[in-house]
């Protein structure tokens, strides 16, 4: 599906959309650094590429865990990545108040999975006009998104993305129904794969969400195959030091390699589609 979030680059292109970056901004060095990189790849294999990192983390298990270095500091060094760099940025947004606020510096608004379902939340995103990343619950199904979508367009904005990141398996793991892919799609909106929280081990006792990355490779080949029209992955130079869901991100040095697979593999598929 045509995705024209503004300033996109090769968003023509039959390349999946690729949403990626740290999963917080915890200093202007390494969100410039990720930013370089992943820019870089989406030249070099002509991916349309949104930005991807949050202001501030509200979900946490434990009140001593890292939420932010403040809320407009790190939204200023999103507007300098997207103004650097010349690509889109997008954010997470937590309370109604927050979508005017982060409206002014990022190009996509994006909801936690944990909200999908919070009315005055995706009509307060919705009226600000940008397009609007919902993430599906882990609690829900694909066919229920249809109420989110549904919340988002009677608003007043079409500009909607689905993003997928599986659903909870017990108390300590997350499962993929590749099943929602294409149920999700029949909303008419393109449909995105998170292929890091999708192998997160949440409720863990030291309060430290765990994770799968050897994995991350499989959901995304996996993901591609069936049709999702992006992927969505958090990435860090360093996830061993990240301040924030370092278990399942990532290694930066290692995206170009995944990257090149999944265009190999989108080109494939696009030549059985055309066929």
């Amino acid at each position: 599906m045509n995705i024209n979030i503004p300033g996109i680059r090769h968003g023509q292109s039959e390349n999946f959309l690729l949403i990626a970056g740290p999963c917080v901004v915890e200093s202007r060095e390494i969100t410039f650094a990720t930013a370089e990189h992943l820019c870089g790849l989406s030249e070099k294999y002509q991916l349309p590429f949104v930005f991807k990192a949050s202001y501030r983390k509200a979900n946490r298990s434990r009140l001593d865990s890292f939420s932010g270095i403040g809320d407009i500091k790190a939204l200023e060094i999103l507007a300098a990545v997207k103004e650097k760099y010349s690509v889109p940025v997008i954010t997470d947004i937590h309370n109604p108040e927050e979508a005017v606020i982060a409206a002014r510096y990022v190009d996509v608004l994006q909801i936690p999975a944990f909200l999908c379902r919070q009315t005055d939340l995706l009509v307060a995103a919705a009226v600000t006009g940008k397009w609007i990343n919902i993430k599906k619950g882990q609690f829900v199904s694909g066919a229920s998104m249809k109420f989110g979508v549904g919340k988002v367009r009677d608003s007043g904005n079409n500009n909607i993305i689905v993003t997928d990141r599986g659903n909870m398996y017990g108390y300590q793991d997350i499962v993929v129904d590749f099943r929602n892919i294409p149920i999700i799609q029949k909303n008419g909106v393109p449909v995105i794969m998170d292929i890091t929280h999708s192998l997160q081990q949440p409720n863990q006792d030291t309060g430290v969400s765990g994770g799968l990355p050897e994995m991350i490779e499989t959901i995304g080949k996996a993901a591609i195959s069936v049709g999702a029209d992006g992927i969505f992955m958090e990435t860090h130079p360093d996830p061993s030091s990240a301040k924030s869901d370092g278990a399942n991100m990532l290694k930066l040095t290692e995206t170009e390699n995944l990257i090149k697979k999944l265009v190999a593999l989108r080109k494939t598929i696009n030549s059985f589609n055309n066929n």
